[in-house]
């Protein structure tokens, strides 16, 4: 599909073309391979797991992120006129608006119910995962601001010559959501808690900047959740066998189907991910009497560690916690990681010594009517996000007297 006029009246340079892929095995490993932040011991760029070819040809591999799921590849790869590869979108046609936790089901009420039809729409993101991550992926040694402004420039096009309402880029990096406002696409924001780690040699020294009755409390709950003879074991690389993944898929499959009816993921999918980057996981797993009980499951980048899906198959007090927050605290201290990303929303974390983030988002839509009524409400939503993040940022755990 040949660059052309991006539909604002500005044509994008015939030097180069976007082409649509129908899936991930439609680029090499070693095409995926050579984008910023793709593959482990990517100083420069910084490695995030998630977008790694491994992470995405598995969900699309095991059949959890293909066209019977409502997530058909519309990869994007943008071209020279001579056929080399200069980067790509992860990109997917879109039959509905689940597995993507920034929420536009108002959207797609309000226009529907005026007569249009919101989908198919273009989502450009990793199925299932609210991280952070390149969503213009770029190849290395190419021009970053030129590719990209292509990319963004070919994602609008492509959304108008399919005729699909709109295109979304969820959980994208600040610097490609620049990118993408300047090519006319809409800001959101929205709210993570994620840890820092500020140099901290050992737990305690982390403890040491909070306030001590939350000091206080923080290790009474960590006794707590222990207490019934629990133990924990962190499994990755050659520890994380079938059984393993035999035993989280069960808390995973509990835990899932009570809380959103249909968990996203099915057994094949951990089982591609255990072949294909185990040293990139790390499997949070709590033990009773002998057997695992509850486990959270993590992708460790280059200097972060993300905290994705729980489960249990028995309730004890302060376990998730536990084995979700405290544990991944624990991890990164001792491996020197930056940040945690404890994954969407929950605002419990913030008493646990996790910061309120600002997440980035960026939408094309194509209908006038609904673009203009949109715009306005983000610009009130974002107005809202930031009052609401210092307010969060007032109420943390840490000691006033370090902040000053």
């Amino acid at each position: 599909m040949d660059q052309g006029d991006d539909g604002d009246g500005q044509t994008a340079s015939a030097d180069y073309s976007i082409r649509i892929a129908a899936g991930i095995g439609a680029f090499t490993c070693d095409e995926w391979n050579g984008f910023a932040g793709t593959t482990r011991g990517d100083a420069e760029n910084g490695y995030n797991p998630l977008v790694s070819f491994a992470f995405l040809s598995a969900l699309e591999d095991s059949g959890c992120a293909v066209r019977r799921t409502g997530w058909q590849g519309h990869h994007l790869r943008l071209e020279t006129a001579q056929g080399r590869l200069l980067g790509a979108v992860p990109c997917y046609l879109k039959s509905h608006s689940q597995g993507e936790y920034v929420f536009d089901h108002g959207w797609s009420d309000a226009f529907e119910r005026a007569g249009g039809r919101y989908y198919p729409k273009l989502q450009c993101a990793v199925p299932f995962t609210p991280v952070t991550g390149p969503r213009l992926l770029v190849g290395k040694g190419e021009d970053p601001d030129a590719v990209k402004a292509g990319l963004a420039a070919g994602l609008k096009m492509v959304t108008d010559k399919l005729g699909v309402s709109s295109a979304h880029v969820t959980f994208a990096q600040e610097s490609d959501v620049a990118t993408l406002e300047a090519a006319g696409f809409l800001h959101r924001t929205d709210q993570q808690f994620h840890f820092f780690n500020e140099g901290f040699s050992t737990y305690d020294d982390f403890l040491a900047t909070l306030a001590s009755r939350k000091r206080k409390a923080m290790k009474k709950e960590r006794r707590e959740a222990l207490a019934d003879g629990i133990t924990i074991d962190w499994l990755t690389g050659k520890d994380l066998t079938e059984k393993a993944w035999d035993d989280f898929f069960a808390f995973y499959m509990d835990t899932g189907s009570r809380k959103w009816g249909r968990p996203y993921l099915n057994r094949q999918f951990f089982s591609l991910i255990g072949e294909r980057m185990a040293d990139d996981i790390l499997l949070v797993m709590a033990k009773r009497n002998g057997r695992y009980i509850a486990g959270a499951i993590n992708f460790i980048g280059s200097d972060a560690l993300y905290g994705r899906n729980w489960g249990c198959i028995e309730d004890h007090p302060f376990l998730h916690f536990e084995v979700c927050y405290h544990q991944a605290i624990d991890f990164a201290i001792e491996r020197k990681l930056k940040v945690v990303e404890a994954g969407a929303q929950g605002e419990h974390k913030l008493a646990r010594g996790y910061r309120p983030v600002t997440m980035h988002s960026a939408h094309y839509i194509s209908h006038p009517g609904l673009r203009n009524a949109v715009a306005d409400y983000l610009r009130r939503e974002r107005r809202e996000v930031e009052r609401m993040g210092e307010y969060l940022e007032e109420h943390t755990p840490f000691r006033k007297d370090l902040e000053e």
